[in-house]
């Protein structure tokens, strides 16, 4: 396996890097850092906002073989480092980009102030089923998923809301790679940190969309309680948050919330 690329985006107003906190934050599977763009936007007076893309998505180039979600945390902290050599930094992502974000909480711990997991869980689906859109995705290519990612990713009426964001969205899908699809979704069907999740220490957040059938608010409560169980002495801590009305793409249906949760609770961690 070869480590994938993954390449930044900037969401935060151009300024010499580092005189503001770094957040880094990741997207879910079939988006890109348009995910971010208006959380990002209330947070980058007080933080440096990189985004990062999926291999095959956005400003990624396409993954040529198989790799794993531990080599997805990997290749952030290679980005980091190329930006910002040895950094210690904010980290959130929603759903895939969550669950890089736990493998960087596993093994990476050491360069995060903090951890936000947003509408992820410490496994998704089955592998049977990720396999399965993997095959799909690879034949028929990732238009074949924008009717079912239009349910999954949106509470119902966002869509009619807010019809300009949720169409970006949809169109980072129909773009994305179809072959760097399929590899995440193997790279999903072989997630399961369960039993690691004892092993982060760094403050997190779990926040989790009431109305997300993908990711649902148990799944946050998982992540807290695996975080916590080992540390009721006072050691790593965990807070899982459910958000009404939100489905599984949260920092785009509800910006300003999350936007204000995660910066309460960075500002904490950072003390």
């Amino acid at each position: 396996m070869a480590k994938p690329i993954v390449k930044a985006v900037l969401l935060s107003p151009q300024r010499t890097l580092g005189e503001k906190p770094l957040l880094v934050v990741g997207p879910s599977l079939g988006t890109s850092t348009v995910l971010w763009t208006e959380a990002a936007a209330l947070l980058g007076n007080e933080f440096d906002v990189i985004g990062w893309d999926l291999p095959g998505h956005g400003v990624s180039p396409a993954a040529s073989e198989t790799f794993s979600v531990a080599e997805l945390a990997d290749a952030v902290i290679d980005l980091v480092d190329s930006i910002a050599p040895g950094a210690v930094f904010h980290y959130a992502g929603d759903s895939l980009g969550g669950a890089t974000g736990l493998q960087l909480g596993i093994k990476h711990g050491e360069r995060l102030k903090s951890l936000s997991v947003q509408c992820s869980g410490a496994k998704l689906g089955t592998p049977e089923g990720w396999l399965e859109r993997a095959e799909t995705v690879r034949a028929q290519g990732t238009a074949v998923m924008i009717q079912g990612s239009a349910q999954r990713w949106f509470a119902p009426g966002f869509m009619d809301r807010q019809p300009v964001v949720s169409s970006r969205l949809l169109h980072a899908l129909r773009d994305a790679d179809r072959f760097s699809y399929a590899f995440c979704c193997e790279a999903l069907a072989g997630f399961d940190v369960r039993a690691e999740l004892g092993s982060i220490t760094v403050p997190t957040q779990a926040l989790a969309g009431v109305e997300d059938t993908v990711a649902p608010p148990s799944f946050a409560e998982e992540i807290a309680a695996g975080i916590t169980t080992r540390f009721n002495t006072g050691g790593g801590t965990a807070i899982a948050i459910a958000l009404d009305g939100v489905g599984h793409l949260a920092p785009a249906e509800a910006p300003a919330v999350v936007a204000d949760l995660m910066r309460t609770f960075m500002t904490e961690a950072g003390k």
